[in-house]
């Protein structure tokens, strides 16, 4: 048990430290500078090693630091805030959750397109270690968040093939695809996205309609 606590102590003190320099980071790039990570770790007050270790290059905490940053204004943006109105469980209302995920997502990722390449080229050759948090895990809860109110409704299997399916709709990958493959205009590719997400949203809620109509 005093393993076990140790080790969850130690994974949340972890999760600490992070969000010390992404919050430092965050607070630099918003005052307008481009902290190097030695800056960053002494304005989170955390070690320079200690910050090298979680981002060992600028870039690779730029791009995080311009993700968590938005990440706040997308989960907003889900729930109607804003001045865009609050959003209810109905289909309609599920799906304009989700189409304002895939908007504020592509938008992000065309404005930090550049970094966001970086980063992939940074961290797709490298095997993913289970302790850190995985690349993209912010998109898989915006996702999840979107979809709350139809969870239950769609049931396990198919809520889970949902949230994977979306997350090819979204996020820098989608957006290289159909820019680099399909050749299209950062406004077409966004279209494109939001157009698939709504498809396959619509697609799960049809497959689910029997079920419900069976209760």
């Amino acid at each position: 048990m005093a393993t076990t606590k140790s080790s969850g102590e130690r994974v949340q003190q972890k999760g600490r430290t992070r969000s010390a320099l992404l919050s430092a980071a965050i607070t630099l790039v918003s005052a307008g500078s481009a902290p190097s990570v030695a800056e960053v770790a002494d304005a989170a007050k955390v070690s320079r090693r200690t910050a090298y270790r979680y981002f060992p290059t600028q870039e690779q905490l730029l791009v995080e630091a311009s993700l968590e940053g938005v990440r706040g204004i997308i989960s907003g943006a889900i729930e109607g805030n804003g001045g865009v109105g609050k959003a209810g469980k109905g289909a309609a209302d599920i799906e304009a959750r989700l189409d304002r995920v895939v908007h504020a997502m592509q938008q992000s990722a065309a404005e930090n397109e550049q970094l966001l390449r970086s980063m992939i080229r940074l961290t797709v050759g490298t095997r993913p270690d289970p302790k850190r948090l995985k690349r993209g895990y912010r998109r898989i809860e915006l996702i999840a968040q979107a979809l709350a109110p139809a969870k239950k409704e769609l049931w396990k299997r198919r809520y889970e093939r949902l949230v994977s399916a979306l997350s090819l709709c979204m996020g820098i990958e989608a957006l290289i695809i159909l820019r680099d493959l399909r050749g299209l205009s950062e406004n077409d590719a966004e279209d494109v996205s939001r157009w698939a997400a709504r498809t396959l949203l619509r697609e799960s809620l049809l497959e689910a309609a029997p079920k419900r109509k069976r209760k």
